[in-house]
């Protein structure tokens, strides 16, 4: 999306009620056989606030990595003594169904909502224009910070909450995070967010999402437009900013594809 395509996107999500999700799990990959074992949900808005929150451990009966353990604080016999998955799921589908589906890195989340549903025989899925990550949302709004990582986050705005990497203090972050940048989509004008969005910077995959080609084409376009990448971190990520990628595209654009923005 150009940035004004996301500024009204953000101002219509600002709008409504948000499901917020965080899920603690025995792994990284949803689809490498990892389960969930401990689900948050919370439910608000921006008028009203925090009007209901749940959370529960949760037994998929699977083994829970020492490593797991280091970085939750959940061991194998707190699991052990949770209700089963199948016990937990039915209570959270009808509130995973309602609201924009928030997480920070939703894919993550949402990739395991999927999985353990699909485990129950439970089609899950949410359209795209009900879906809000705040991952997403924090890389436009603040493009200065040095980290976008939940508990940078909260050290960074001192938001009150508890532990880091378990699901109910996690989903709470979410929302404060979610609250605080879209009461800014909501109350700032057009001429002040607008360049704010200018300044983030891209990865490639992103870039090309806005020209709407391959990875290969985008980067094609933009070297032919004189632009050269930022290269970020160990392994030399190419990114650039936002305000160049869619001012090349906005120049190399035929008529039909202005014609739809």
């Amino acid at each position: 999306m150009l940035s004004t395509d996301l500024l009204a996107f953000y101002r219509r999500v600002s709008q409504q009620p948000l499901t917020v999700v965080d899920v603690e799990t025995t792994g990284h990959r949803a689809s490498g056989g990892c389960r969930v074992i401990e689900i948050s949900v919370l439910q608000a808005t921006l008028a009203d606030g925090i009007q209901h929150q749940q959370t529960h451990l949760v037994n998929p009966q699977v083994h829970v990595p020492e490593m797991i353990t280091r970085f939750t604080g959940i061991n194998q016999a707190m699991v052990d003594q949770a209700p089963l998955a199948e016990e937990v799921w039915h209570q959270y589908v009808p509130l995973l169904q309602t609201g924009v589906l928030t997480a920070h890195n939703l894919a993550f989340d949402y990739a395991f909502l999927r999985a353990e549903l699909d485990y129950l025989n439970i089609a899950f899925s949410r359209s795209p224009e009900d879906q809000l990550c705040t991952v997403i949302l924090a890389r436009l709004m603040l493009p200065d910070l040095p980290s976008r990582s939940l508990p940078n986050l909260v050290q960074h705005f001192q938001f009150p909450v508890g532990h880091s990497h378990r699901a109910e203090a996690d989903t709470i972050a979410c929302w404060l995070l979610a609250e605080r940048l879209l009461t800014e989509v909501q109350n700032e004008s057009d001429e002040a967010l607008l360049p704010r969005f200018a300044q983030q910077w891209l990865p490639l995959g992103d870039a090309a999402a806005i020209f709407g080609c391959s990875g290969k084409q985008a980067r094609s376009r933009l070297e032919k437009a004189g632009v050269s990448p930022r290269l970020v971190g160990r392994h030399k990520t190419p990114m650039y900013q936002r305000s160049t990628v869619e001012r090349v595209f906005l120049e190399q654009a035929e008529p039909t594809q202005l014609s739809w923005l």
